[in-house]
């Protein structure tokens, strides 16, 4: 096997996610137009996407991160929107998409054009909260765009499978496809409900924070497998069980949560920089085998779907918004005044991605009577047009339009503000607390180490009420500023006599490992004090 071409794939998409990063353009988008550019440079090899690969092992662990990363309490508040949009929503775009292109594709049975349908249905978790991210939208709005995208894919891949039945000729029928859709709903959240438990109990007695984080990195895979085995999503497994040990996160000892949270990091961000790569390096694999359909008439069927998916998210968007809020007393109360604002960019936010194309591609070579599948190469081109296509004309695009729309953002003075309270709060009990201990015999400190303890409590305490006041007329520096670099200027001059003490023999390298994890500690803590 040669790895030679992952490597590259991996190195590039990083350099090229890394470079996003000084730019206004999102890393999605500028990952996507790399791999338009670099695919057909000579003596780069041709990347396929292997739905084999994508589905088991590259989306659960992105879908953990994102899911890990969401809030329980807060995609409960709004657990309506959300199963509108990635259950209701996505069945919609099945049918619309389907339709049209039966109607507009000579030759294209309906079949075949719901399985077109469903592969271009879900829009993607990464593209939409990338963007989300950057621009700072509303909360409400972030949770809906986050929670959609967890389910959608269980729903798409479910109606997929629905299709592609029907299809190949192996008799679907509705009653048959309600089932499957139920059995993969209900036991794919069964699975999840059954794992969850005895994973955080397992996570929480695992004493070594190695065995905690091996165990953490196997969690998707084994919730994702666990369910596909008895014909369940594994989606939603993987979802349900990010979500409780997300929300139980604090249960587990702080060592396993500071590695997990790097560990996760860099997982994410090479699989996500990877999978937009990918995207774009598609084109010379989805050109091949167009026959008839190069050209203009290929250019028109792919402008015609893309329309298709753009327009049905707005046509299902605002009903599904404004009719609840207009026949329930209850959700208006609870949902106060609404604007056309937030639903245009909840329509407007609908990137396809990865998920898409990796469908497209597991669609058989032929049905069941061994005739070809039925314009299967218009399938695949037709995928991968929708997903270039919103992910440049929308990614562009949508950034502008938030900020041309002035919706509401957070208010950060408002966050440190509540921030301050809450720590407030936590310093008074954690005081308390302290004297207690100091005052039982078996606690005894000297008077330097317990007005220490007593100093770190009244720094954390002061830290955020600090940062709400102003910088420093000649450096420009916050006080938090202020405070991380000199704390870094003294832990930097520690650092340096141990590696010197190391150097002239005084100590060796184990002990100065030693020394420099309890510097890093430190320096750590004074970073996250300083936040």
């Amino acid at each position: 096997m040669d790895v030679m071409p992952l490597l590259l794939l991996v190195a590039g998409s990083a350099v090229v996610a890394a470079a996003a990063r000084r730019t206004p353009v999102p890393a999605p988008l500028l990952l996507v137009a790399a791999g338009l550019a670099v695919s057909y440079l000579p003596g780069v090899p041709e990347y396929t996407l292997d739905p084999h690969i994508v589905l088991p092992l590259v989306l659960p662990p992105l879908l953990h991160t994102a899911a890990t990363d969401s809030s329980y309490l807060d995609l409960r508040a709004q657990l309506r929107p959300v199963m509108l949009l990635s259950v209701g929503y996505v069945l919609f775009a099945t049918f619309a998409v389907g339709w049209i292109a039966y109607l507009v594709v000579p030759g294209l049975p309906l079949t075949a054009a719901l399985v077109l349908g469903a592969v271009v249905a879900p829009p993607d978790a990464v593209a939409a909260t990338a963007v989300a991210r950057r621009v700072g939208l509303p909360s409400r709005v972030t949770t809906i765009l986050q929670g959609e995208s967890l389910v959608n894919d269980a729903t798409a891949i479910t109606a997929y499978r629905v299709a592609l039945a029907a299809a190949v000729g192996e008799g679907a029928t509705w009653a048959g496809g309600i089932g499957e859709f139920l059995l993969a709903a209900v036991g794919g959240v069964g699975v999840g409900l059954v794992l969850m438990v005895p994973i955080h109990w397992l996570r929480t007695h695992l004493k070594e924070a190695l065995l905690q984080n091996t165990l953490s990195l196997l969690i998707p895979f084994v919730a994702y497998a666990a369910a596909e085995q008895v014909h369940a999503s594994g989606v939603l497994a993987v979802v349900v069980v990010a979500l409780f040990l997300g929300h139980r996160a604090w249960e587990v000892d702080f060592a396993t949560r500071l590695q997990e949270e790097a560990v996760w990091r860099m997982v994410a961000f090479v699989l996500e920089s990877s999978v937009f790569a990918l995207i774009g390096l598609q084109l010379p694999v989805v050109l091949k085998g167009l026959g008839e359909y190069e050209g203009s008439r290929a250019a028109g069927y792919a402008f015609v779907v893309f329309a298709v998916v753009v327009v049905s998210r707005f046509v299902w968007v605002y009903p599904a918004t404004f009719l609840p809020h207009k026949l329930s007393a209850r959700i208006r109360e609870r949902e106060g005044d609404l604007t056309w604002k937030g639903p245009f960019i909840i329509s407007w936010a609908g990137m396809r991605g990865v998920v898409s194309l990796a469908i497209a591609f597991s669609i058989p070579l032929t049905v069941h009577g061994g005739e070809p599948f039925p314009e299967r190469n218009l399938i695949l081109f037709l995928t991968f047009t929708t997903v270039i296509g919103t992910l440049v004309v929308q990614g562009v695009t949508l950034p502008p339009l938030i900020r041309m729309l002035k919706l509401p953002t957070r208010d950060p003075q408002a966050e440190t503000l509540a921030e301050a309270n809450a720590q407030a709060q936590a310093s008074r009990a954690a005081e308390r607390r302290l004297e207690e201990l100091l005052s039982d015999e078996r606690n005894a400190l000297p008077d330097p180490l317990a007005a220490r303890l007593r100093a770190v409590l009244e720094r954390r305490r002061n830290s955020v009420w600090e940062r709400l006041g102003q910088a420093n007329p000649i450096t420009g520096e916050s006080v938090d500023d202020t405070y991380r670099r000199l704390s870094r200027e003294v832990i930097g001059a520690e650092r340096a006599v141990f590696v010197k003490l190391r150097d002239g023999r005084y100590i060796d390298d184990e002990m100065l490992r030693t020394l420099l994890r309890r510097l890093d500690l430190e320096e750590a803590a004074a970073y996250r004090e300083a936040q």
